[in-house]
Order: C-alpha cells, then sequence, then structure tokens
C-alpha cells in the first residue's frame, strides 16, 4: 500500500513538473514573438537607412525635385522645438494630474481626472490632431509650431499621468505619516518628500512619453503642417521629422524615398537611445523605490 502511494505521489509531482516546463516554454515562445517584431523593424530600417546617412543629412536643407544631395536638418531643428513646447504642455500637466489622483484619490474631482485621463489615452492621436486644428489653427488661420506643440503636449498627458500615479503609489505611506507628525504641511510633504521619493520613475515616464511625442505624424499633419525651409517662427508652419519621411515616402522618387529611409532610422534610433539610457540610468533607483 505504501509502495502505491508513492507511485501516485510520483506520477503527480512529474505531471506538475512537465506542466511548469510547458507553461515556462510557452513564455519563452510568448516573450520571442512579442520581440521579433521590434527587432525585424529596427535592422529592415537600419539596413534601408543607414547607407542614405551623411553629414549633408544632419545640415543642409531638402533639394528641390531632380536635384541628389540635401537633408533633414531644418525637420531635426523643427522636431526638437515642437517636443519642447509639447513638453512645456504634458510634462506639468501630468505631474500634477497625477499627483492629485494619487494624493486626493477619495475625491469626486481626482475621479473625474482619472477616468478622463483613461480615454485620453486610448483616443487616436489624429484626433488629437483635428481637436488643436479647431482648437488654434483655425482661430489663427495658420498652421503653427505652437498648434504642433499643444497636440504633442496633449498626446504626452496620459501616459505622464498614470505613470506618476503608480510610482507615488509605490512610496511607503509611513513616509507621508512620519512628514505630517513632524509638522510638515501636507503640500511640502507630497512636493519634497513622497515626489524626490518617487523621481526615478517619474522621469523615466516623462521621457518615454517625449519619445512617443517626437514620433507621432497624424497630429503635425494638421497643426504644424511642415516646411521646405529654414523656420524658428512658432507661429508660422514647421518642418518635423515624422512629417518630411511621411511626405517622402508618398512620393514617386527614389532617392526620397532613399531620404525617408534614413529620416526613420535617425527617428528610431533616438527612441531607442532615449529608451536605453532612461532604463540605465534608472535601474538601481528604480528597484530601491519599488
Amino acid at each position: 500500500m505504501e509502495d502505491y502511494y508513492l507511485k501516485v505521489s510520483k506520477g503527480h509531482t512529474d505531471r506538475r513538473k512537465l506542466k511548469s516546463r510547458l507553461m515556462i516554454i510557452l513564455c519563452y515562445v510568448a516573450a520571442a514573438m512579442a520581440i521579433l517584431p521590434l527587432l525585424y523593424i529596427f535592422f529592415y530600417t537600419t539596413m534601408q537607412g543607414a547607407s542614405s546617412l551623411n553629414i549633408d543629412f544632419f545640415t543642409e536643407l531638402p533639394k528641390p525635385v531632380g536635384e541628389s544631395g540635401g537633408g533633414m536638418a531644418n525637420a531635426i531643428l523643427g522636431t526638437l522645438i515642437l517636443v519642447a513646447l509639447g513638453s512645456v504642455i504634458g510634462i506639468p500637466v501630468g505631474i500634477f494630474a497625477g499627483i492629485y489622483i494619487t494624493e486626493y484619490s477619495k475625491s469626486i474631482f481626482a475621479n473625474v481626472i482619472k477616468f478622463v485621463t483613461d480615454v485620453l489615452s486610448g483616443i487616436p492621436s489624429i484626433i488629437i490632431g483635428i481637436f488643436a486644428y479647431g482648437l488654434i489653427v483655425i482661430p489663427m488661420k495658420s498652421f503653427s509650431a505652437y498648434a504642433g506643440g499643444f497636440a504633442l503636449g496633449v498626446l504626452m498627458i496620459p501616459t505622464i499621468t498614470r505613470i506618476t500615479e503608480e510610482m507615488l503609489k509605490l512610496v511607503p505611506h509611513s513616509l507621508r505619516e512620519a512628514a505630517l507628525a513632524l509638522g510638515i504641511p501636507r503640500w511640502k510633504t507630497t512636493l519634497r518628500i513622497v515626489l524626490r521619493t518617487a523621481q526615478s520613475g517619474i522621469i523615466t515616464g516623462v521621457l518615454l512619453a517625449i519619445a512617443r511625442a517626437a514620433g507621432e505624424t497624424a497630429p503635425l499633419l494638421f497643426t504644424s503642417f511642415g516646411n521646405s525651409f529654414w523656420s524658428t517662427s512658432l507661429d508660422s508652419p514647421m518642418a518635423s521629422i515624422p512629417v518630411q519621411i511621411f511626405n517622402y515616402a508618398i512620393s514617386p522618387y527614389d532617392e526620397w524615398h532613399s531620404k525617408a529611409w534614413a529620416g526613420a532610422f535617425v527617428l528610431i534610433s533616438l527612441v531607442f537611445i532615449v529608451s536605453l539610457i532612461v532604463r540605465l540610468a534608472t535601474r538601481n533607483k528604480f528597484s530601491q523605490t519599488a
């Protein structure tokens, strides 16, 4: 009888081990299926675009049809300006919204903000572009960097808000209680202790939101539109890398197709580098916060 129970127990153990190994294999397969498309896009873009990169690409303006050479210097500068404008709008609004949702989670207004943030995160970016078009472009009667920066800022808000909320939730309540017990006002506790403790994770979310906004095309087609010349005026149309890639990609010219691949390679490289730097710079700090 004892041998029988031992055999039954061993059989159950073997089946559990088999199921465990099977599930681990399935997890590896699922992870590979998620990573392979990203690797394929990155390496294919690299092969197509790296060969078209040179100094002129970063220093010269686009050439007219029929002329070889040229670059995307104005689009690179325009992208930096538009992302900076978007950051001025999106970062403070997103961070303070995340703080309010976390620290005043029981209020009705906090629940409303959380709901609106969830809805906003699911709205297609082209709708945000149309919204900015109606709000800024039509009254100004002109495409402008202001409108493009506003659209990118709105796109950044939900990402920053939700990441700020999640990072602040990881801060132990004992820190808040200790600060309040010492007589520190609640707003100082939030800004100087809670926010500082979670700053690594919040910075990660901010940079990831910036990386996402830098690659958006649809909102800029309705707002900043594009420009073939140098333009630093915020109330006029401004070039950007995504829009320039779009214009080159839909053209029938091989020279422009090469420039589009080069622009795509630069854009994806910037996003990759920013994401990598964020992960490396905040890895240890984030683990300590968590």
